[in-house]
């Protein structure tokens, strides 16, 4: 008789298993606020799209391993011996040790004076006295002993479906131009290159003191640097550049100043700076579930993020920054009902259809890969209170409320009036059935309570007293069907499951901090809601999201849960969460959007511009009353 073994589940991929991909959190991150790049552990740019945040990668071999390349390294060595920033900047110096000698790599996407007009990517904002240069310079210095240095560059347009045609230009190899989808860029270095099909190639032995460089470059005319020299002072220019910017950043003399200051790197970073919009990640479809469906499109600005931006960026007296990014936001044209939509492109365009690539076997064999977002016209009632807080928190600092902002209160406020009892998809996205979420109504609240301050700063008290009363209806429908029998604010009207969204009842003040329900909701959220002490958005056996798979905690609810920790007075377990939280930073002080509490691992798309907001709001909330208390 045969017998017959039952079928078993199969396991969870975990974020730990050995992978050819790099682990998220160990991938270095370089910004011109035009675009970044994404550097792998041995010394390859695996991400990298040009020439604007959302363009079709280049370089693309974190999604895919055939989908493109750039390394510069020492030959046969993978294993750095430091991964460090260039204090204040985004600048990146990485050491190697080999058998025969050490070496040090500095790679930017550089910054230098604006000399003339930007036609690869155009403004609509004042220029900045320093702006993008559209290059990726490299260089490397030998330290001690001899070391042989390898350069391999492999670009894979339009996302890998292009593999590059090169053409050396010049007559002595040290120039040649990658073509392919329509797009060319330009490899120059004082190293003699070869090609080989779809890659371009160079090998040299340096020694004790000697220098070399390679630079990329999409700038118009494929202007590049043409020597050691010239690439190494562009690379100084950028180090400028980021240490005068976070120069004029007011950061308090205090133990959280190191991750405040590689924060505010990375949102300025994440900044697109011909427009002012701000995009949540760098990347695309980097998995919140290893292996999973889980994938989503982060190239774009989203309108929720606008008051967590405006609160960091005027925390730290970043004031320029915060209002170009309010007048991204005054420029979006509104959809049919005057609302404005959960997200726009970073040129603002509304129209961000989502598409997959099912030729890119996805980070880690996770797929789909999508390209654009299939959310951008989901109805979520949360963005109408965004919009306004940010409003008011920039006419608060300014100390004027311009003439162009107000329709976009009386447009937001009249449409969070005609929908707040609607049902709608959540802060999540969830891409299950609707309901009437608690946070959606809460922002909502938001909504008609800002509106409400802005038409008393406007002198409009018809319109005040017409928005407060809005405003306390909602309140009262929150309190009366969506707090459960222990008095937690629960998720959505029909359930009593947790969800970390409701902690934004602490942090927009739609409770004292000393009332019992908010007390109740944080520390129901901190008892039944995380993992190894760390918070999920919510159990995925309670939610119909519309997916499959586990996810990990979302560092930005775990932030938050600072915040909410401090709000209702118990700021030693805010402290220790938040000491928490800033050991499970990358090594380079960076965050994603989830973190795997049993492996360790970060998770999603990275660097989370969400989870770095969170964190300045989190540590702010933290510092002030202690602060208070020296004084």
């Amino acid at each position: 008789m045969t017998t017959v073994e039952p079928a078993t589940q199969p396991r969870p991929q975990s974020a730990a298993a050995p992978s050819p991909f790099p682990p998220i959190a160990e991938c270095a991150f370089l910004s011109n606020c035009h675009t970044g790049a994404l550097v792998a552990p041995d010394g390859a740019i695996d991400w990298l799209c040009v020439p604007s945040f959302d363009s079709p990668s280049i370089f693309g071999s974190l999604l895919d391993r055939q989908a493109g390349f750039f390394r510069f390294a020492p030959f046969g060595i993978n294993h750095p011996t430091s991964v460090v920033y260039e204090p204040g900047t985004n600048v990146l110096e990485t050491t190697w040790k080999t058998p025969n000698g050490w070496i040090v790599v500095r790679d930017a996407l550089t910054m230098g004076p604006r000399d003339h007009e930007d036609t690869i990517t155009p403004h609509t904002r004042p220029p900045a006295d320093d702006d993008a240069e559209h290059l990726l310079v490299r260089t490397v210095e030998c330290l001690e002993g001899n070391v042989e240095v390898e350069l391999v560059c492999e670009p894979a347009f339009d996302y890998g479906r292009a593999p590059a045609t090169w053409a050396l230009v010049g007559d002595d190899r040290h120039a040649a131009d990658a073509t392919g989808a329509g797009q060319t860029v330009r490899l120059q270095t004082d190293l003699a290159l070869g090609i080989e099909e779809n890659r371009a190639r160079a090998r040299h032995v340096l020694g004790a003191g000697d220098r070399a460089y390679c630079a990329l470059s999409w700038d118009e005319g494929l202007v590049a640097p043409q020597d050691a020299d010239e690439a190494k002072a562009q690379i100084d220019a950028t180090t400028r550049f980021w240490r005068a910017w976070l120069g004029r950043a007011r950061i308090p003399d205090h133990r959280f100043r190191d991750p405040i200051q590689r924060s505010a790197l990375t949102i300025k970073g994440l900044t697109y700076m011909p427009t002012g919009a701000t995009v949540a990640a760098l990347t695309t479809s980097l998995p919140e579930t290893p292996g999973g469906e889980r994938n989503w499109d982060y190239r774009y600005t989203w309108i929720r993020d606008t008051t967590f931006t405006l609160q960091a960026l005027h925390m730290l007296n970043l004031d320029w920054e915060a209002d170009e990014f309010m007048q991204f936001v005054a420029d979006v044209e509104a959809t049919e009902d005057g609302s404005l939509q959960i997200m726009y492109g970073i040129d603002g365009r509304r129209d961000l259809t989502e598409s997959t690539r099912d030729d890119l076997t996805g980070y880690a064999g996770a797929s789909p890969v999508r390209i654009g977002n299939g959310a951008f016209d989901q109805k979520q009632n949360d963005v109408f209170g965004a919009a306004l807080d940010s409003i008011l928190l920039h006419t608060h600092r300014s100390g004027r409320l311009p003439r162009r902002l107000w329709p976009i209160v009386e447009s937001q406020a009249e449409c969070a009036t005609q929908v707040w009892r609607n049902p709608d998809q959540g802060i999540w996205e969830a891409r299950g059935a609707p309901q009437q979420y608690v946070s959606s109504k809460l922002m909502c609240w938001v909504a008609l309570d800002r509106a409400a301050k802005l038409a008393e700063i406007r002198g409009d008290g018809a319109s005040q007293e017409k928005w407060n009363t809005v405003a306390e209806e909602i309140k009262q429908d929150i309190l009366d069907h969506g707090v459960d029998k222990r008095g937690v604010l629960r998720q959505h009207y029909e359930t009593d499951a947790l969800d970390a969204s409701t902690l934004l009842a602490a942090i927009f003040g739609f409770l004292p901090g000393d009332d019992e329900r908010l007390k109740a909701s944080v520390q129901a959220i901190a008892e039944e809601l995380t993992e190894d002490g760390f918070v999920l958005r919510y159990k995925t056996d309670e939610t119909d999201d519309g997916l499959s798979g586990k996810e990990g905690t979302f560092l930005i609810c775990s932030f938050w849960l600072v915040s909410a920790f401090a709000i209702v007075g118990e700021l030693q377990q805010a402290r220790d969460l938040m000491e928490r939280l800033l050991r499970v930073a990358s090594p380079l002080g960076l965050y994603a959007e989830e973190f795997d509490a049993e492996t360790g691992r970060h998770l999603g798309n990275f660097p989370q511009a969400f989870s770095h907001l969170a964190l300045m709001e989190a540590a702010g909330r933290i510092i002030l009353p202690e602060m208070t208390a020296e004084v």
